[in-house]
């Protein structure tokens, strides 16, 4: 295929209903939702939907379960800006998400309070036709260039559906944001991806979510090969577009701005540059930013709007996946009770409060090797809770 890198696409989206599209709901299969421009300066998603929906509805083929594609932010798409009031992809707390289906007033008057309400019932009813077998796929692009990259909460299933993508797999972010949808969906157990497809207004972009798209359609069984674009060369440029990038990566830094900060990204950073310890790659109010630690800048902010200035990935070997899922094929978590400086909080063994004072030692990767996450740290002390698990685990 054509690489279209250098080419540009429009940034606004208008005319856009909730449901962008859906195909299938026939024959028995699981049920994938697709959604695209929760930020509303990201519309490749948006447009990707639209393209795989009217090739499906122009060939017609066999299909095993449904696709449902939604959008996002819509007042945000049509105005080409990240959010209008406050960021969509920040808000599905269970407390909040819990008001809004309890029909209780969430009081913050703001446009994507509207926003949410209504995403929100389009995604409960689109759970409703399957609620066992779901897969979610959230299409994304970032301020900076770069390759395409997939965010996991890291449970097998997800691991797999992400694997057949061909593109660096980015572990623990969950732990570092507050209030993702992706967030929302992978607490209420349904196989969850972040796909980040390239630069916002990257025709290369529109591409990257396609081929996404019809690789988890395939790798969910709800078409077959031959129904669908050759999987191979759809692989094959994902692949190419990360050239270069480890396969799988975990997050080890956020540093979190407010607009009072002032904060000044350095020009010149692509996703996944390799920087090391002490490099100054900021400026804000305060002065120079420099790095924690050596590793791979990662979603450098070069927009305006946002609260995340910048992180820090660095490379897993692929041999501790296969530990790690081995491990929990096992059920070694049931050892977790009798390690020093590690109490259960719940009776079945699915969160422990961690006192780092006497556990020093590779806590938080003996836990994420487990299946679990970092959920809070107060006075040196750590509380993990278990991601929710697939049937394989």
């Amino acid at each position: 295929m054509i690489s279209l890198a250098t080419e540009k696409q429009e940034n606004v989206v208008t005319d856009l209903v909730r449901k962008i599209g859906q195909y299938g709901g026939t024959a028995p299969g699981p049920i994938v939702v697709c959604i695209g421009g929760i930020h509303g300066n990201e519309p490749a998603g948006v447009i990707a939907l639209r393209n795989v929906l009217k090739r499906l509805s122009e060939t017609k083929p066999q299909f095993q379960g449904e696709l449902i594609g939604l959008a996002g932010n819509r007042r945000a798409l049509s105005r080409g800006v990240r959010y209008l009031d406050q960021d969509l992809n920040r808000m599905w707390m269970p407390h909040r998400v819990w008001s809004l289906k309890s029909e209780r007033e969430v009081s913050d008057g703001t446009s994507e309070n509207i926003e949410q309400r209504e995403l929100l019932a389009e995604i409960e009813k689109a759970l409703g036709h399957n609620p066992e077998s779901a897969i979610f796929l959230d299409l994304h692009t970032t301020s900076a260039d770069g390759a395409p990259f997939a965010i996991i909460s890291d449970t097998l299933i997800n691991r797999r559906l992400a694997l057949q993508m061909k593109v660096p797999i980015i572990l623990g972010l969950e732990e570092n944001l507050d209030g993702t949808i992706l967030n929302y969906i992978n607490e209420l157990g349904h196989a969850a991806i972040g796909f980040e497809a390239g630069q916002h207004d990257a025709a290369s972009s529109v591409q990257n979510h396609e081929n996404a798209i019809w690789i988890t359609l395939l790798g969910a069984g709800c078409l077959s090969p031959d129904d669908a674009p050759p999987v191979t060369p759809l692989r094959q440029q994902l692949k190419a577009a990360a050239r270069g990038v480890p396969g799988v990566l975990e997050m080890r830094y956020r540093h979190g701005i407010t607009t009072s900060d002032d904060f000044e990204m350095n020009p010149g950073y692509l996703n996944f540059h390799k920087a090391r310890r002490g490099q100054v790659v900021a400026r804000d109010r305060r002065g120079e930013i420099r790095l924690p630690e050596s590793g791979f800048l990662f979603m450098p902010l070069y927009q305006k709007q946002g609260d995340d200035g910048f992180f820090l990935v660095r490379e897993i070997k692929p041999y501790w996946l296969k530990v790690s899922a081995l491990l929990r094929r096992l059920h070694a978590d049931r050892i977790l009770p009798l390690l020093p400086g590690v109490d259960p909080l719940t009776e079945k063994g699915q969160a422990y409060l961690v006192n780092t004072r006497i556990a020093r030692w590779f806590v938080i990767e003996i836990f994420h090797l487990l299946g679990f996450r970092k959920h809070a740290e107060v006075e040196g002390k750590l509380i993990v809770s278990r991601r929710r698990q697939s049937p394989e685990e």
